[in-house]
């Protein structure tokens, strides 16, 4: 069971009645739960028409607003070599309360720090943050700072710049290793029986840090990071709908720009398949976790499950099964996109970054009540992490109110990020349609099967969402 699904099982036995989401109670809907879904399709369509009316022309590089945020001087200081290595030294702080906990401390996960901090704060947080400020990961991943550390302190002893056998990952390679590994860390969040173990979570985090300095030893620090990292990746394709651009040298932000949300997402040239996959991935994984806290999904694993032996596996072959599903029907629309003029694996390549949004705005409708609540275990935690009855900060008695965020505030939230994202997706598959068709009626005949993905996933978004949040009359 997931520290999710750990956390939700506690507020049952503190709060009378919780649902899936951590509530109280559910939310009773004024009107039946079909009239939000229609609305919600009615809307993206009707938006969808609005686009292919009023956005002409064909986007050019130049035409979107950058601003240098390195030209102003509060800005450069929060860009400083000491203002970005304090960061640095606070996550590598972090990283090491996190080990130090699971291995030490209480094996509850309710008076560890290491599960919340994992799985809500980090996970669930920085993903936030990628998407809604920028790519804080790339700047302050803890696992380089230490392995730059280790590569500075050897040449200075040694003589050598680079430490490691610095050979060529071969390009046939992609970042396949990242989507792999990225599937691995989703079946610990989802399907791991020793997900909310903070001495298990803590080995998991050491066996990642062992095979990540692996990787940088073997082919140096930033082709790994760029190729095998499987966060530097997933954090930053979620980066690129943010609305600044971070570029490094030699470990210091060269470039920090301000830019419209959504803009990195543009993709000039079709990306690999492999990103392709880890996009298509990224995007199955919060769908089938949202699917997964259903009455569909109960009543399977009741069919398929006993008592004397639950059906565990299912999620592990959910997990597995998703993603194929998701490239099945993505293909075949990039199909019927690519009969206006283009070929299959272009357009697969091209549009993959625009269904970006949808995963954001999932992310946002799916994990809201989850890292608000996260957040309110996380005060007595910071006062005693371990667990060992400190109370280092005088919050250790805080009381945590379930109820914070109900569940009529988390529906709200959820059909506009879900409406939201959905619109930014068909947004920018539009133009992009301009760009790669230059015939307009080539391009907008091109957006119909798209705009028939993007009503049909939204209908399902909504549904799924609904399941434990609301009461449909």
């Amino acid at each position: 069971m997931s520290w999710r699904r750990g956390a939700i099982a506690l507020l049952c036995a503190a709060a009378a009645r919780s649902e899936a989401h951590g509530f109280g109670q559910r939310y009773d809907l004024p009107i039946p739960l079909g009239f939000y879904v229609i609305g919600a399709a009615l809307t993206v369509a009707v938006s969808c028409v609005m686009v292919i009316l009023f956005v002409r022309p064909a986007p050019k590089e130049q035409l979107f607003p950058r601003l240098d945020l390195l030209a102003y001087r509060p800005m450069r200081f929060l860009a400083s070599p000491a203002v970005i290595a304090i960061l640095r030294f606070v996550a590598v702080a972090v990283l090491a309360l996190i080990v130090a906990a699971g291995l030490f401390g209480n094996q509850s996960p309710f008076r560890n720090i290491a599960p919340i901090t994992v799985w809500a704060l980090w996970w669930v947080g920085m993903a936030y943050f990628s998407a809604l400020i920028g790519d804080l990961w790339r700047v302050v991943n803890p696992l380089e700072t230490l392995y730059a550390a280790a590569e500075r302190t050897y040449s200075r002893l040694r003589g050598v710049k680079r430490l490691g056998r610095n050979l060529v990952l071969p390009s046939s390679i992609e970042i396949w290793p990242v989507v792999v590994l990225y599937l691995v860390f989703l079946w610990m969040e989802m399907a791991w029986e020793g997900s909310d173990s903070p001495a298990a979570i803590a080995a998991a985090i050491m066996a990642y840090a062992v095979l990540t300095w692996i990787g940088m030893w073997l082919y140096g620090r930033e082709a790994w990071l760029e190729r095998g990292e499987v966060f530097t990746r997933v954090f930053g394709v979620i980066a690129r709908f943010s609305p600044t651009r971070i570029e490094l040298v030699d470990r210091r932000i060269a470039t920090w720009e301000l830019r419209p949300y959504a803009v990195g997402l543009l993709a000039r040239e079709p990306v690999s398949a492999s990103e392709i996959a880890l996009v298509l991935v990224i995007l199955a994984a919060v769908s089938f976790d949202g699917f997964m806290e259903t009455p569909a999904w109960a009543g399977l694993v009741e069919a398929l499950s006993s008592p004397d032996e639950p059906a565990h596996w299912l999620r592990s072959a959910g997990l597995l099964t998703a993603p194929l599903l998701f490239l099945v029907v993505y293909l075949a629309f990039c199909r019927l996109i690519a009969a206006s003029g283009s070929t299959t694996r272009r357009i697969a390549g091209l549009f993959v970054l625009t269904l970006v949004p949808i995963a954001i705005a999932y992310l946002i409708a799916h994990y809201a009540s989850f890292l608000a609540m996260a957040g309110q275990y996380l005060i007595p935690l910071v006062s005693d992490p371990f667990g060992w009855g400190w109370n280092l900060f005088g919050t250790a008695q805080h009381f945590v109110r379930p109820g914070i965020v109900d569940a009529r505030l988390v529906w709200i939230i959820s059909v506009a990020a879900i409406v939201a994202g959905h619109v930014a997706a068909l947004y920018l598959g539009h133009l992009l349609a301009m760009h790669e068709f230059r015939d307009r009626r080539a391009a907008v005949r091109s957006q119909w099967p798209m705009l028939v993905l993007m009503v049909g996933y939204t209908m399902l978004s909504l549904w799924i969402i609904a399941q434990p949040i609301v009461t449909s009359r």
